[in-house]
């Protein structure tokens, strides 16, 4: 079951959202927060001063009033986020059951709570078993439905050895047998883990958010010392500013719309990833996504459909097409692959050749191994191999035979089209070549070009030869392509990027990968792989979609687009509000400044108060944008800027007049029209 995400305005969801808002207000919380912290004493301040009020208490009471709904509407903010993070996990503790696990003590299986499960014990899983715990399977193969983590009801193949070892506590067996090595401790499952990480509450800062949180803290620290000196030269020169009024401007002054959004804002983008059912680690690991400038893909599952498919038969000279489809079929019928299988379809399809039976006499079949690199069959009198040129002409000549220079030819033809040669030989002697084609996922060119647009350099993986690998690399439309990579050349092209000041992205989900998904800025394991590969990304994805790290780049790109765009609304807030604020204070004192007053407000104190009830207002009114993310579009930097000084720059220096000015008028019949 995926981690269902609640709608934003959930009623309990809301209720909930507001009792946290006051529990928030403990000092130690809001310290947290220079911004809200500050804005919290000047309403406590504000607050105390009802005391000496006199016939201003009404106003004074107001305000104090809308000063601790500023801090309340930021705290109801925060919360409502986590809240969205808690109601996953809930929803998620909810399919967490005690499970009994068939534990291997000294050579007989006893029946053990998972609960008691340690890293190491052995288990074993048979048909209608529930997995205890995360671990790898060391024997067997069998059908696994996972659909309590990934939401997908089709069931899975998990098999010891390779890369589709690894399972999942709460996932469940549906055919044969397993036993499985237990790599968590305590029956922690990876489910577990799941609910841990999307607990907002336990997020810890990003390092941009902290220097955010920096800069504004720098300048809540400036404005109170401006509103300190503005008192003290108030005294000086004999004109009182009363302390409620001094507070409200310090409040309209700082950056509290942003202050107030800023753990919002980071929050959800964690929870954007979970419902597109990734796990990220840290929010770090979110931010990072939005900052990457280098993916790296794998071609086969990410750029191509996967399964590569038998397309022609190209014979070798004085072979006929048909004889070198007859070869092939046979060396192809104990290939359980989809590659082997569409050979098999292939020679049917076009020369009516129907497959033989597999249990006859002196029958041998040799699977493919990644030695050879080759597979074939020996039959009938028949020895048949197929496999890669090289292999193949290495087979031949070491048998005395010689590699035809004309498929030597075709092989090349093949691979600059796109394709992978398969080399076919009978004994010594060459019959032709089986070309397999890979697909190109449809619309994968136009989300490179989008990619590109965004500054991302694009760099394709594959073992494939680096003829093949180029032609691919054309027809997807990458900008770069590594053929015939090992683990060793991902580490070393991951370093090389880094080197050069460039954060990369990758995915993967075999041990193999795990040196480089660990040393990627962005390293995303695939829920199928192996512990290793797990333990080593920085997010998990529960779907096994390597597609899906274009979705995660873009996921990230919009939190730092989010961020962006309201710190630049709430910076040209507070700009207007200057415009609202100082000449209402002062125009009473210095008629001079009479010019200054743009906005023509009914009175000082309705100047002070419409500012004061717009500022926390605005905050509620951000909320949804905080939660869902601006709207995304591939755009470069300098694009990205120019939108936010446009739409967000412009929008928040015209939003305030309009606000404020309507806040005003409203007030006025309320008795704030002063004399």
């Amino acid at each position: 079951m995926r981690a269902e995400s609640p709608a934003p305005f959930d009623r309990v969801l809301l209720a909930t959202a507001a009792k946290e808002a006051v529990r928030k207000l403990a000092p130690g919380r809001m310290m947290k927060n220079p911004v809200l912290f500050v804005t919290m004493a000047g309403a406590a301040l504000s607050t105390l001063s009802l005391c000496n009020a006199g016939s201003d208490r009404v106003f004074v009471l107001h305000l104090s009033l809308w000063l601790w709904f500023t801090v309340l509407f930021a705290n109801f903010a925060e919360a409502l986020a986590e809240g969205r993070g808690r109601a996953q996990a809930e929803h998620l503790r909810r399919t967490r059951k005690e499970t009994i696990a068939k534990r291997f003590r000294n050579g007989a299986a006893e029946r053990v709570p998972a609960s008691v499960l340690e890293r190491g014990d052995l288990v074993l899983c048979e048909s209608g078993d529930v997995i205890p715990a995360d671990g790898e399977i060391i024997e067997g193969i069998a059908s696994v439905d996972e659909a309590a983590i990934t939401g997908e009801s089709a069931p899975v193949i998990r098999e010891s050895g390779g890369d589709r070892n690894a399972v999942t506590g709460g996932t469940r067996v549906l055919s044969d047998r397993l036993v499985i090595r237990i790599t968590s401790d305590k029956g922690f499952t990876f489910l577990d883990r799941m609910i841990a990480m999307v607990e907002g509450a336990k997020r810890q800062k990003t390092p941009n958010e902290i220097a955010l949180t920096i800069l504004l803290s720098a300048m809540t620290l400036l404005f109170l010392l401006v509103c300190l000196t503005l008192k003290a030269l108030g005294l000086f020169s004999g004109v009182d500013f009363p302390l409620p009024t001094l507070v409200a401007l310090l409040v309209c002054l700082i950056p509290t719309t942003i202050g107030g959004l800023l753990s919002a804002i980071g929050i959800s983008g964690i929870d954007r990833l979970i419902r597109r059912n990734v796990i990220a680690t840290s929010g770090r690991a979110v931010e990072a996504a939005g900052d990457i400038d280098v993916l790296l893909l794998d071609k086969t599952g990410t750029i191509t459909i996967g399964n590569r498919m038998a397309s022609d038969f190209r014979p070798a000279p004085g072979v006929t097409e048909p004889q070198l489809a007859d070869a092939a079929q046979l060396a192809s019928l104990a290939d359980e692959t989809p590659e082997g299988r569409s050979i098999v379809v292939l020679a049917k399809q076009m020369f009516n050749i129907r497959g033989r039976e597999l249990g006859r006499p002196q029958s041998t079949f040799i699977p493919f191994s990644a030695q050879t690199r080759m597979s074939g069959a020996d039959l009938e009198g028949r020895s048949i191999r197929k496999g890669a040129a090289d292999a193949i002409k290495a087979h031949i000549e070491q048998q005395g035979g010689l590699f035809p220079r004309e498929v030597v030819r075709i092989v090349e033809s093949a691979s600059r089209n796109g394709r992978t040669p398969l080399v076919v030989a009978e004994g010594r002697r060459v019959l032709g070549v089986v070309e397999l084609k890979d697909v190109v996922k449809g619309g994968i060119k136009e989300r490179f070009a989008q990619l590109r647009k965004m500054g991302i350099k694009t760099v394709m993986i594959t073992g494939d030869n680096p003829l093949t690998a180029a032609a691919i690399a054309a027809e997807a439309g990458v900008d770069d392509f590594m053929a015939e990579a090992t683990p060793e050349d991902k580490l070393r092209r991951i370093l090389a990027e880094q080197a050069e000041g460039h954060l990369v992205a990758m995915t993967g989900d075999g041990t193999n990968d795990a040196p480089a998904l660990a040393q990627a800025d962005v390293g995303v394991a695939m829920n199928t792989g192996t512990q290793a590969a797990r333990e080593a990304g920085n997010m998990v994805d529960l779907d096994s979609n390597p597609t899906k790290l274009i979705e995660i780049v873009e996921i990230g790109k919009q939190l730092l687009m989010t961020r962006g765009s309201l710190t630049t609304f709430s910076l040209a807030n507070d700009v207007a509000k200057y415009f609202a604020i100082l000449p209402a204070m002062l125009v009473r004192r210095f008629p001079s400044i009479e010019p200054l007053n743009l906005m023509r407000l009914t009175s000082p104190e309705s100047a002070i108060l419409s500012a004061v009830i717009f500022n926390a207002l605005v905050i509620i009114a951000l909320i949804p944008l905080a939660l869902q993310g601006v709207p995304y579009s591939a755009m470069g930097a300098a694009a990205v800027l120019r939108r936010n000084l446009l739409i967000y720059g412009l929008g928040g220096l015209a939003a305030p007049f309009a606000g404020i000015k309507i806040i005003d008028l409203c007030l006025a019949p309320f008795g704030f029209s002063g004399s």
